[in-house]
């Protein structure tokens, strides 16, 4: 089990009692995973430990190394796993298959098969020849680039993604954003247009009429909704966000209570989407946010979905969050109850 230490990993660590705890370490930029750091620490992430927790974050830092996102990282250890359980095996049947990836001479010399950081170089080189792999789920994207049809990928994805999550590095980084809603609205309507940012149709209109420069009454977000929305956009591949401020869809059934409607609403989001998977409040991309996000909120600052992580076990201690119950099919975040601003760098 993480024993409740501050690394410069993503922040969340377990306590003696179970309980998530968010270092004061978490920040928004990544770096590449320190190997030694992974190497001397004493821990369990979703069954692995030792020496494949050192493999992980070997593909990891192979993927930031050929410029490729936390999409990528989790696709090469859900292959890794499902081929070897991020095992180095230097022995092989009669297919020739070795290392963590399970690959055959085609791939290349046994030497560099057995390399943790070539072959992951060599699964990544091939990842990248597959047009949508951004875009397609990770099991038929590592089918894809393996050839093999055998192997259960799709179990595999779910301990990957609490790897990835646990082992990405922040510590010690800034939130470099702007304080300008136009100009923060300008960033997502280029991410909206290159398709890694996804909103429904009403916060997307919300968020183009700030771009444009138009003021609609009752349409506004708040600069700190922008602020977070363009940090989860720098930090994942693809974000997705469902409601922003629900005045402006007359979309009010708590009767002026609802976080979205607020003081003039905007200054709630829900994500519902990241890295082109869903959430559901308690997964190991939405914990990683929550990270990401925690250490530099104003204290009064509210998440959702508490339930949905009670009920899965990865009950929250947080810094500046206050959390609620919420549907488990996305991640609320809102300012209503503060005017303090975002700790940016």
């Amino acid at each position: 089990m993480l024993r409740g230490i501050a690394i410069g990993m993503t922040g969340i660590v377990l306590s003696l009692v179970g309980a998530v705890v968010m270092s004061s370490g978490t920040g928004c930029s990544a770096n590449p995973v320190d190997v030694d750091q992974v190497a001397a620490l004493d821990v369990s992430v979703a069954g692995y430990t030792g020496d494949q927790l050192v493999n992980a974050a070997i593909i990891m830092n192979a993927a930031t190394a050929r410029g490729l996102g936390q999409t990528a990282q989790i696709i090469g250890v859900t292959t890794a796993i499902a081929e070897s359980k991020l095992r180095n095996a230097t022995a092989s049947d009669s297919t020739g298959e070795i290392g963590l990836f399970a690959q055959s001479a085609q791939w290349g010399s046994a030497e560099e098969r057995l390399d943790p950081a070539h072959a992951a170089l060599l699964f990544y080189a091939q990842l990248e020849r597959i047009p949508d792999w951004q875009t397609s789920t990770p099991a038929v994207v590592a089918t894809q680039a393996t050839g093999n049809g055998s192997a259960d990928y799709t179990a595999a994805l779910k301990p990957a993604t609490e790897i990835v999550s646990t082992l990405t590095p922040t510590q010690g980084q800034e939130c470099q954003v702007s304080g300008d809603s136009q100009a923060l609205a300008l960033e997502l309507v280029q991410r909206m247009d290159d398709g890694t940012f996804t909103a429904f149709t009403d916060p997307e209109q919300q968020i183009r009429w700030i771009a444009a420069g138009t003021t609609v009454p009752d349409c506004g977000i708040d600069v700190r909704t922008l602020q977070i929305i363009v940090l989860a956009t720098r930090q994942f591949d693809r974000v997705g966000v469902s409601s922003i401020n629900r005045l402006c869809t007359h979309d009010d059934a708590g009767g002026g209570t609802l976080p979205h409607v607020r003081e003039g609403g905007g200054k709630s989001v829900d994500f519902y989407m990241l890295d082109a998977r869903s959430l559901s409040g308690s997964d190991g991309l939405t914990l990683r946010l929550i990270g990401m996000l925690d250490p530099i909120v104003p204290a009064g600052s509210r998440i959702g979905q508490s339930n949905c992580r009670a009920s899965d076990g990865v009950p929250l201690s947080l810094q500046h969050f206050t959390q609620f119950i919420d549907t488990c099919t996305h991640l609320h975040v809102d300012f209503a109850d503060t005017d303090g601003v975002l700790t940016l760098g």
